[in-house]
């Protein structure tokens, strides 16, 4: 058995399963690298059309392994060069869903923050809780969290180090739906089931523009949504989306 397991629930769907329940899928250096491979070889893959990331166990991942941490220094470190196994993770091309159940503690939240969607249950646990071992988020946790939530809710929670609901994670906007506790894998993949029928070239579009434009002054965000707009126009699938509209039918995508 793998560090990462592989399924494909449906078509165009891949699910993918952090394989450390032991450790409470605890992100060494050795999942790390078999995620970002598994992500590359994904992200040359033509006939995806979403990700599905979940945790086995229960767990979505506890974050570093300290046990890992605690052995090294600042110049191994460095040479790690971990951004680049987290960007495998943020590039890729289809959306990306996070199934967070029980905890997403540290790393294990800033890699449900490099996801698109995020999906979890009232009583999950989810934290930025670096602080508590002497040092501070280090894979976008301090960036995409306030992005996410506005600096004074980011600051206290990386501050302080403390842990909220899930509940109180979705009052703030850091994730994008509550599901029924046991139901978490099964919504996330009904997510993506719905958007592996969608046209793909209007998904990928929708995600990379609302990607890109997120950092960018409004007018050049909005003329880059306008350009995607305006290449949409020259593919098959509007055509046949609006053609199947018109003729009150299910449309059939081909991503061309």
């Amino acid at each position: 058995m793998g560090l990462i397991l592989t399924e494909h629930p449906s078509e165009g769907v891949v699910h993918l399963v952090l394989n450390r329940a032991d450790r409470r899928n605890a992100l060494d250096l050795e999942i790390r690298k078999a995620l970002a491979q598994r992500f590359r070889e994904l992200g040359e893959d033509a006939t995806l059309r979403c990700v599905v990331l979940s945790g086995a166990g229960g767990c979505f991942s506890g974050g570093a392994d300290i046990a890992d941490m605690a052995r090294i220094d600042a110049i191994e470190m460095y040479h790690r060069h971990t951004e680049r196994l987290w960007g495998a993770v943020a590039d890729c091309p289809v959306p990306v869903i996070a199934a967070v159940e029980g905890f997403a503690l540290g790393g294990g939240l800033e890699l449900a923050m490099h996801a698109d969607i995020i999906v979890t249950h009232a009583s999950a646990k989810l934290g930025q809780p670096e602080v508590k071992v002497g040092i501070m988020p280090g894979a976008g946790g301090t960036q995409r969290l306030m992005r996410a939530v506005g600096k004074y809710r980011a600051m206290l929670m990386c501050l302080t180090g403390d842990i909220v609901s899930g509940e109180d994670a979705a009052g703030m906007g850091l994730v994008s739906m509550l599901a029924p506790e046991g139901e978490v894998l099964d919504r996330s993949l009904a997510i993506a089931q719905r958007i592996a029928l969608l046209p793909p070239i209007a998904v990928a579009q929708i995600k990379e523009v609302m990607l890109a434009g997120a950092d960018a002054p409004l007018s050049s965000a909005l003329a880059l949504e306008r350009k995607a707009v305006q290449l949409l126009f020259a593919t098959q699938d509007k055509t046949e989306g609006m053609n199947a509209y018109l003729e009150k039918r299910a449309p059939r995508f081909q991503g061309r």
